[in-house]
């Protein structure tokens, strides 16, 4: 599995958390989790704008059409109060997995440590 497969199951908590932190047009959005995740994570077009459009359709994401700063129509996403709560929930269910994972790493990891050298 490579890290785009990761980063499809996460894109929903990362737009959320994105848009936590204030609106943001699409391009501000990639840019962002491109930014925050030190070039670790990088969302295509193709995956973020219809992410974009079911959390709207579900209701955890509103759009509206704004002018940019040099004028342009760009459209401006926002969470709602249900996006809010959606992302509290996502983020618990988020650090429970990733603690988990971990902690079947670390058993693996001492196993190792514990298998005898052959010289």
């Amino acid at each position: 599995m490579g890290k785009t497969d990761y980063l499809q199951g996460a894109l929903d908590l990362l737009i959320l958390n994105t848009l936590a932190l204030g609106p943001n047009h699409g391009w501000g959005i990639q840019q962002r989790i491109r930014q925050v995740s030190r070039d670790a994570l990088s969302v295509s077009q193709g995956s973020l704008y219809p992410a974009l459009h079911r959390l709207e359709a579900a209701g955890v994401v509103a759009s509206e059409m704004t002018l940019s700063d040099n004028n342009r129509k760009a459209r401006v996403y926002h969470l709602t109060a249900a996006g809010r709560r959606r992302l509290n929930t996502e983020a618990e269910d988020w650090r429970q997995f990733s603690l988990a994972i971990r902690r079947l790493l670390q058993t693996r990891d001492k196993s190792l440590s514990l298998r005898p050298i052959k010289c």
